[in-house]
């Protein structure tokens, strides 16, 4: 199964994530989190924004582009650079995938679900 981001990437973005991200320990405290204005759901520019907290801390040069020195290697050669824009656009395909209901949110039960 080909992916438009590598999966790895995806992992190590994962793991620079702020400690604040990082002492979730539930599905509802994640929500909480994500949820910049409070309505108990997640939109998708919350969504992106904060799962950029990762893409950010790798960002060194702050130029938008994470080129193949800001990314962790991968024993496969060095990576293609990777964009802002690109990995928003990642974020928006998972997200979509995600939202089961299609009503543009995430809520709790599908935000614990990964995407499909």
């Amino acid at each position: 199964m080909r992916r438009s981001f590598p999966f790895a990437l995806l992992v190590s973005l994962c793991c620079v994530l702020p400690a604040a991200a990082q002492e979730v320990t539930s599905t509802g405290d994640y929500l909480a989190r994500m949820d910049a204005d409070r309505d108990g759901r997640v939109s998708l520019s919350e969504y992106q924004d904060w799962l950029s907290y990762a893409f950010d801390a790798m960002d060194a040069n702050r130029d938008g582009v994470l080129d193949a020195s800001e990314q962790p290697a991968s024993g496969r050669g060095a990576r293609a650079p990777l964009t802002r824009e690109q990995h928003r656009k990642t974020l928006a395909e998972r997200f979509a995938r995600q939202d089961r209901n299609h009503d543009g949110f995430l809520d709790a039960r599908e935000l614990a679900s990964p995407p499909q």
